[in-house]
């Protein structure tokens, strides 16, 4: 059985590897900004609870919470509410783009820039899982399940991403082992 995946695998202009996904919300820009950078909001659907003292560049942001990953830091690269928040996490850097729509809903392009290419599957099945989470909470639904570590769904994310060619192999937290 494949499971149909939204993410897209690309090198950027400077050759770095990066896995994309572009969501559509029927929300105002302002309340999908609340989605990407309130730490209450990301609670629902991002990997890691996130705590910064504020949402400037330079800023650390401290990352806890996750029983598969270490706590951690990164730091804010960029922040011009509420079109673009990026910062690093684990060695990537993540990229929230919004773009208002006419009809007064938002488009939200998440990019993982890489660290290594071998990281694309597990990286991009572990953002579709992120993102059912966020979906399903801006429907008003709880997410079904882990949105964080190696579940069920995440395994099958992670088998089509291989199969439809996205580079793999790199550990899997959680598991200790290549996907």
């Amino acid at each position: 059985m494949t499971t149909s995946t939204t993410g897209s695998y690309l090198t950027l202009d400077d050759g770095i590897p990066a896995v994309r996904f572009t969501r559509t919300y029927d929300r105002p820009i302002d309340r999908v900004w609340q989605y990407v950078t309130d730490p209450a909001e990301l609670a629902r659907w991002f990997p890691s609870a996130f705590e910064a003292k504020e949402l400037a560049p330079g800023a650390v942001i401290r990352f806890f919470g996750d029983p598969n990953q270490p706590e951690s830091t990164g730091t804010v690269l960029a922040a011009d509410a509420p079109r673009h928040f990026s910062f690093s996490w684990g060695g990537d850097e993540l990229h929230y783009d919004l773009e208002e729509r006419g009809d007064g809903g938002t488009h939200l392009t998440l990019t993982d820039v890489l660290v290594t290419h071998d990281t694309a599957a597990r990286n991009a099945a572990g953002w579709e899982v992120c993102l059912s989470a966020l979906d399903a909470a801006d429907r008003g639904e709880s997410p079904e399940g882990s949105h964080s570590g190696a579940s069920g769904r995440w395994k099958e994310f992670y088998d089509s991403y291989v199969a439809a060619g996205f580079p793999s192999g790199a550990p899997v937290p959680g598991l200790g082992e290549s996907g």
